[in-house]
C-alpha cells in the first residue's frame, strides 16, 4: 500500500497534468473594463444558494462585500447543487486555466459525506484541486463540514481531518466548518434541515469572511 504522501503527491501531479492540457487550450481574453482580481467558488448547494434567489446567498453577498469593502474583486460563483468533490476535480482545471483566479474557494465534501463515499477518495479529489488552484498561482481557503455522528466515530472523524490534513500539506488557509454559526438552531435551516434559510446567509459570510480577508491581499 503507497504511503499517504505519496497518494497524495500523485493526485496532485494528475491534477498538474490535467491543467496543462488545458492551457494548450486557446484562452479567452477578459474585457478592458474587467476587475482586477478574480474569485472562484468551487462548492455544492450550501454555495450555490440552495432554495433561494442567486442573489440571497452567501456567496452573492459576498461580492457585495467586495464591492463596499475591497474593489475591483469579481467572485465567480462555480458552485453547483448536488456537487461532489469528484465533481469539483473534473472541472477545477478548465476554470482556473478560464478564469485565472487570484483566490479559490474550495467548499466541496458534504454530498461526498452524506453519501458515505470513502474518505480517501474526497482527500485526493480535494488535493487535486487545491493543486490546480496553486498552479495557476491562486490563493486557496479551503472550505471544511462537519458530518452527523450516524455515519460512526471513525468516520466523522476522519472527515474532518481531512480537510486539517490537507491544509496544511499544501499550506493552505482553513475555515474547518461553513456552517458553525448556524447549525445549531434548526430555525436557521429550511425544511430538509440541510440547507440554511436566507435569513442565515449573512451570519454565514460573516464567518466567511475573517478567514478569507487575508488572501485579498
Amino acid at each position: 500500500m503507497q504511503p499517504r504522501w505519496l497518494r497524495w503527491a500523485v493526485a496532485c501531479l494528475l491534477s498538474l497534468s490535467v491543467v496543462a492540457q488545458a492551457q494548450a487550450q486557446p484562452a479567452s481574453t477578459p474585457p478592458a473594463d474587467a476587475p482586477a482580481h478574480t474569485l472562484l467558488v468551487m462548492g455544492d448547494s450550501l454555495s450555490a444558494g440552495y432554495g433561494m434567489a442567486a442573489a440571497q446567498g452567501w456567496v452573492s453577498l459576498l461580492q457585495q462585500q467586495l464591492d463596499a469593502t475591497t474593489p475591483g474583486w469579481r467572485v465567480v460563483n462555480a458552485s453547483i447543487s448536488g456537487e461532489t468533490s469528484a465533481g469539483g476535480a473534473s472541472r477545477i482545471a478548465t476554470e482556473v486555466v478560464r478564469l485565472q483566479p487570484d483566490v479559490v474557494i474550495i467548499a466541496l465534501g458534504a454530498n461526498d459525506g452524506l453519501r458515505g463515499l470513502p474518505l480517501a477518495e474526497a482527500r485526493r479529489n480535494l488535493a487535486r484541486m487545491i493543486g490546480a488552484s496553486q498552479h495557476v498561482g491562486a490563493r486557496v481557503l479551503l472550505v471544511g463540514m462537519r458530518m452527523p455522528p450516524n455515519l460512526g466515530p471513525d468516520y466523522t472523524a476522519g472527515f474532518e481531518q481531512n480537510y486539517r490534513d490537507l491544509a496544511q500539506l499544501f499550506d493552505t488557509a482553513l475555515l474547518p466548518f461553513l456552517l458553525e454559526p448556524v447549525a445549531e438552531d434548526r430555525a436557521n435551516f429550511q425544511d430538509d434541515n440541510l440547507h440554511p434559510t436566507v435569513e442565515a446567509q449573512p451570519a454565514i459570510l460573516d464567518h466567511v469572511w475573517p478567514a478569507l480577508q487575508p488572501l485579498l491581499r
